[in-house]
């Protein structure tokens, strides 16, 4: 059974930084491609960014390109998000999941699958 596990979460003041860690059991990451998500109370779901599988391309979403950077070390079975230069606006529960080798539906989650619990994060000061 594919599970993920998210950690990394918490409080931090504007312009601070966060790692996020999207552990994974019950399968290998090698063959998945792993999105972040995020969603804020009131607002839609949204795909922040996303490491394939084949290539290991990543993808951002323009409200965190060059703040955020996505990354995965398939030997820990571990992919990992770097939040730099947080704004009060990325204030969200941040989820991973996976999608067959390419992040072509990351923007809207279509084909991604096993849902992390999520983990929270809270830009304020």
């Amino acid at each position: 059974q594919l599970q993920f596990v998210e950690s990394g979460g918490g409080l931090v003041q504007p312009g601070g930084s966060l790692r996020l860690s999207c552990a994974a059991s019950g399968f290998t990451l090698d063959y998945y491609a792993i999105g972040w998500f995020r969603q804020a109370p009131g607002k839609e779901h949204e795909g922040v960014s996303c490491i394939s599988s084949s290539d290991g391309s990543t993808y951002y979403a323009d409200s965190v390109k060059g703040r955020f950077t996505i990354s995965r070390d398939n030997a820990k079975n571990t992919v990992y998000l770097q939040m730099n230069s947080l704004k009060p606006e990325d204030t969200a529960v941040y989820y991973c999941a996976a999608a067959s080798y390419y992040c072509a539906g990351y923007v809207s989650g279509s084909g991604f699958g096993s849902w992390g619990q999520g983990t929270q994060v809270t830009v304020s000061s």
